[in-house]
């Protein structure tokens, strides 16, 4: 494997996380987001899958997004019966975000994200290191 296939992979890493980043920033912006008619369904968080794709032109395995859904994980309820989205006893259904375990998410996919990025400035680095001892 030479870098500029180094880079090629950190970069479809980079990628993946900057989707996984889009999911969870939606997740958070919509961590309170209610239904606002009686007993429908608030916003459900979404979770992103990740998958291996083989790529020929560099013969490696490539990180991509297999797939983005929906938690199917339960609404909390919260007894409010002034709500628009309360039902017949009061209580409205809230999201399945918990922006505890979303901060987490972020700060690890940020974490990804950063290596993949040192990666390729290092490949870069590197290749400009070369040329320029080539050039000497």
């Amino acid at each position: 494997m030479d870098l500029s296939d180094a880079i090629t992979i950190a970069s479809s890493g980079m990628k993946a996380h900057g989707s996984r980043l889009k999911v969870i920033s939606e997740n958070l912006a919509n961590a309170t987001s209610t239904s606002q008619t009686p007993g429908g369904e608030p916003f459900r968080r979404k979770v992103l899958t990740f998958g291996n794709v083989l790529d020929r032109t560099v013969n490696a395995q490539l990180v991509k997004v297999k797939s983005i859904g929906p938690d199917r994980s339960d609404f909390e309820l919260k007894f409010d019966p002034q709500h628009p989205a309360a039902n017949a006893d009061g209580y409205v259904m809230t999201p399945n975000v918990n922006p505890i375990i979303e901060m987490a998410d972020m700060r690890e996919a940020q974490r990804s994200y950063d290596a993949n990025l040192t990666v390729i400035e290092t490949s870069i680095g590197m290749l400009k290191q070369t040329i320029s001892v080539l050039n000497s």
